[in-house]
C-alpha cells in the first residue's frame, strides 16, 4: 500500500462531513428577497450552522430564530439560536418551538419564511398537541429508541403527536411565502420524514402511527391512543391548499457526502465502491453484509478489485437488550470486527456526520485486522461487549474511537472499509 489505511479512511470521513457543511452547501439556495419581511425559523443539528450561513450571504433585513442540539450553536447576529434536548425532547426545545409557530402567524402575501431543516429538528421542534404532554412525549420518543423502530417510524409517531409537524408549520405562515432548505440525514430523503417534516404534506396517517405504536409494544398511555384515533391528530396531506405557497429544496444529502469520500479513495489509488447512501437495519445484520462483501474482495476481486473501500450511508437501528454504551456506528464496527474475526487486509470506519454517535461524546471509531487481538489480550472480548450493546467502551480501551466535537451538520451514517493487500 502506498497509503496510511487509518489516514485513508479519517480524510474520507472528513470530506463526507464537509460537503455537508451549511457554508458549502447553503448559499446558492438562497431564494429572492421578499417585499415585506424575512422571518427565519428552523430546527436540526444543522440549524445554527445553517442560520448563520443565511446571516453571512443574505443581503437584506432578516429576523427570527431556530433550535439545535446542546453544544451544536453557532454565533449569529441577527438570528437567535437557541439549544435544547436530543435525541429526548426537553422544555427548552418546546418552548423555542411555541415561539417558532408564534413568530410565523399574522404575516402577509409579501412576506417571506425562510424553513432551515435537518436531521434532528423532529426531537427539537417539541411541541406536544393538545392533550398531549411533554412526558408524554419523551416516554414514547425514549421506548422508541430503545425498540429498534427506524427513522421513517419514529418519525411517523412524532409528527402525529405534533401541533407543528406533518406541514403545520408551514400551514400557520399562510399566507407567506414559504422557502425550506433542507439537509438530509434520512434513507431516501424523503422530505416528509426530514425533521418530521414541518413545512411538507404528509402521507402517512394516525392510524399507521398507532400501529408502529402496536408494532413495537410501547407503553402508551389511554389518553395519546385516544388522541391519534381522533381527527385532530391528522397531519397536511398532500394536495391541501394551505401548502400551496411553500417550496422545500433539498441542499445536501448522503448521496453527494459519499460521492466526496469517494473521490478522496479514488485520488490515493484505492478503488471506490458506494453500496448504497440509505441501508437500513439492525445495525449488526448490515455489518454481516459488509462483512462478507469485504471477505468477497479480498479473495475474489469481486465485486471490485482490492485496494478498494466499500462505501455507504443511511441509518441501521440497534434493539438495545444490554446496558453498556454506544451509538449504531460502535454497535455496527464491533459486529463487523466480529464477523471478520482479525481477517487480514480489512480496515473500517463508521461514523456519523453529526459528530455524535448515539448519545455519546464520539462521532464513531475505526477498525484494524488486529484490534480484536489486541483487545483480547488486554481482557477485552468483543464478543462480551457485543452482546452488552458495548461498542463504545471496548474501542476506548483501543483508543480507537473518533472524537470531532459537534460538525454542525448531519447527513447520517458514513461508513467506509478498505479491503487491501
Amino acid at each position: 500500500m502506498t497509503f496510511d489505511p487509518g489516514k485513508l479512511l479519517l480524510d474520507m470521513f472528513d470530506a463526507a462531513v464537509s460537503a455537508a457543511s451549511p457554508e458549502k452547501c447553503l448559499p446558492q439556495h438562497l431564494p429572492s428577497r421578499p417585499k415585506g419581511r424575512t422571518i427565519v425559523v428552523g430546527a436540526g443539528k444543522a440549524a445554527g450552522a445553517m442560520a448563520k450561513a443565511v446571516e453571512d450571504h443574505w443581503d437584506g433585513p432578516l429576523e427570527g430564530l431556530v433550535v439545535t442540539r446542546y453544544g451544536h450553536g453557532a454565533p449569529c447576529r441577527r438570528i437567535e439560536v437557541i439549544e435544547a434536548g436530543h435525541p429526548v425532547p426537553d422544555a427548552a426545545g418546546r418552548e423555542a418551538a411555541e415561539r417558532i409557530l408564534a413568530s410565523v402567524k399574522g404575516l402577509t402575501a409579501d412576506d417571506l419564511v425562510l424553513c432551515l431543516i435537518s436531521g434532528g429538528g423532529s426531537a427539537l421542534l417539541a411541541l406536544p398537541a393538545a392533550g398531549i404532554t411533554l412526558a408524554d412525549k419523551q416516554g414514547i420518543n425514549k421506548a422508541l429508541l430503545k425498540s429498534g423502530a427506524n427513522i421513517s417510524e419514529m418519525n411517523c409517531v412524532r409528527k402525529h403527536l405534533s401541533a407543528i409537524k406533518g406541514g403545520k408549520l408551514a400551514a400557520a405562515a399562510a399566507p407567506a411565502r414559504v422557502f425550506a432548505l433542507l439537509i438530509s440525514d434520512v434513507p431516501g430523503d424523503d422530505p416528509s420524514v426530514i425533521a418530521s417534516g414541518p413545512t411538507v404534506a404528509d402521507p402517512t396517517t394516525s392510524a399507521d402511527a398507532l400501529a408502529i405504536i402496536d408494532k413495537y409494544q410501547i407503553a402508551a398511555p389511554d389518553h395519546v391512543r385516544a388522541y391519534l384515533r381522533s381527527p385532530e391528530s391528522e397531519t397536511l396531506k398532500p394536495g391541501d391548499p394551505k401548502l400551496a405557497g411553500v417550496t422545500n429544496v433539498m441542499i445536501a444529502t448522503p448521496q453527494m457526502s459519499l460521492e466526496a469520500a469517494a473521490a478522496i479513495a479514488r485520488a490515493a489509488g484505492a478503488a471506490p465502491l458506494i453500496l448504497a447512501n440509505d441501508i437500513e437495519g439492525e445495525a449488526r445484520d448490515v455489518a454481516l453484509v459488509h462483512a462478507a462483501i469485504a471477505r468477497q474482495v479480498y479473495h475474489f476481486d469481486q465485486p471490485a478489485p482490492a485496494p478498494c473501500v466499500l462505501i455507504s450511508g443511511g441509518e441501521t437501528t440497534v434493539t438495545v437488550r444490554g446496558s453498556g454504551r454506544g451509538g449504531r456506528n460502535a454497535e455496527f464496527l464491533l459486529a463487523l470486527g466480529v464477523a471478520l474475526d482479525g481477517h487480514k487486509g480489512v480496515y473500517a470506519l463508521a461514523g456519523d456526520t453529526d459528530g455524535i454517535d448515539g448519545t455519546e461524546d464520539n462521532a464513531g471509531a475505526l477498525l484494524f485486522p488486529d484490534s480484536l487481538a489486541k483487545a483480547a489480550a488486554a481482557g477485552v472480548s468483543a464478543k462480551a461487549r457485543l452482546a452488552d450493546n458495548d461498542g463504545y467502551s471496548f474501542f476506548a480501551a483501543l483508543d480507537h474511537l473518533i472524537v470531532t466535537g459537534p460538525t454542525r451538520t448531519n447527513v447520517n451514517d458514513f461508513r467506509a472499509i478498505l479491503v487491501a493487500r
